[in-house]
Parts: C-alpha cells; sequence; structure tokens
C-alpha cells in the first residue's frame, strides 16, 4: 500500500496532517504522488502547489519535501506544507 503524510506547520507547530493511501498499483509512483498531494491539497483547501527544482530534487533523495510560500500563488496562512511517502 502506498502511503503519503501531508501536513501543514507554523512556527514549528502542526496545524492539521492527514495520511493518504493509493492501492491501485496499476499507478506509477509518480502517478501515486500526484494523486496524494492533490487529495491532500483538497482535504486542507489548498491549491496546488507548484514543484520548484529544490523540491524535486529533495523529494528524489528522501521522499519528502516542503512547500513554502514560494511555491504557492496565493497567500496562505503557514509557514510550510510538508509531505512525505511513508509507505510504499
Amino acid at each position: 500500500m502506498f502511503r503519503m503524510w501531508g501536513k501543514l506547520t507554523k512556527s514549528g507547530k502542526v496545524l492539521r496532517d492527514i495520511i493518504v493511501s493509493d492501492h491501485d498499483y496499476t499507478k506509477s509512483r509518480t502517478e501515486m504522488v500526484f494523486h496524494a498531494l492533490e487529495e491532500i491539497c483538497y482535504a486542507f483547501d489548498l491549491e496546488k502547489p507548484i514543484w520548484l527544482d529544490a523540491n524535486v530534487q529533495e523529494f528524489k533523495r528522501r521522499s519528502r519535501t516542503r512547500f513554502g510560500q514560494d511555491s504557492f500563488i496565493e497567500h496562505v496562512p503557514f509557514d510550510y506544507l510538508e509531505i512525505q511517502v511513508i509507505e510504499e
């Protein structure tokens, strides 16, 4: 089972978090990641963040990344959205 953890953090404290699961292994890992991120953003009522080069590189290395204000077009009331693959 593929699972991704998403959390909103402000001033070092977790404001909200969610774990999203996907059992459809006919999808590629990339499709699972994008689908999970879409579900996380929907649950938090956020627009989808822009993947900057730093996000892509960090996610490739560590299976986790943080999206700060620079990844969103609108102002967001938190410091960052962090996503992390916790099970594949």
